[in-house]
């Protein structure tokens, strides 16, 4: 290693921080499913009397909910929490609590390993995922249905198969910018 290029960091810890995060996006998506964001009223009924009459529209349910709703949906809190843990892993990823709990519970009962790893591009796919789960909660909030439970499963994909086969997307994103030149330093 040269001295321009960052201390190397275990492999393991971010396939570690991918299997919780993964359960996390599991849980997230399957709230985004049976929330708001995917249901669908079929017609148009009024209700009640001519001066009290509640009319119930058509169409997805979170293009009729308030910002409020939206924002209470439980779908959109757990990815919003899930968003603000890719936050974290991307401005300071030595106190990021998967790192952290890596570093203090797991790392000390495991063998050293045999190499170390650029830093660099599991932190970019750590903003892979900011801007995946960013982009659902942004348009959940426009009112855009299913966006939320794309979202939140795109990343569940991308983050179960960094933990269950060690295929980093959003490093392979990283790495194939770096040979256009576009971050980094080229190979």
């Amino acid at each position: 290693m040269s001295d321009t290029t960052p201390a190397g960091i275990d492999p393991r810890g971010p396939r570690f921080a991918a299997a919780i995060t993964s359960v996390l996006l599991l849980l997230a998506t399957f709230l985004a499913l049976i929330g708001i964001s995917t249901g669908y009223s079929p017609g148009v009924v009024a209700v009640g009397s001519n001066r009290n009459t509640a009319l119930v529209l058509s169409g997805w349910a979170v293009t009729h909910a308030s910002p409020w709703q939206r924002i209470a949906d439980p779908g959109f809190l757990a990815v919003l929490v899930v968003a603000l843990l890719f936050l974290w892993g991307v401005l300071s990823p030595r106190t990021a609590p998967w790192g952290v709990a890596f570093r203090r519970l797991v790392r000390p009962r495991l063998r050293p390993p045999a190499e170390l790893e650029d830093p660099r591009p599991p932190r970019f796919a750590q903003g892979v995922g900011l801007f995946v789960t960013g982009l659902g909660l942004v348009l959940h909030l426009f009112g855009v249905p299913w966006a939320l439970p794309i979202a939140a499963a795109a990343a569940f994909v991308a983050a179960f198969l960094n933990a269950a086969f060690g295929l980093c997307l959003g490093c392979q994103l990283y790495l194939g910018l770096q040979r256009l030149g576009l971050v980094g330093r080229a190979a």
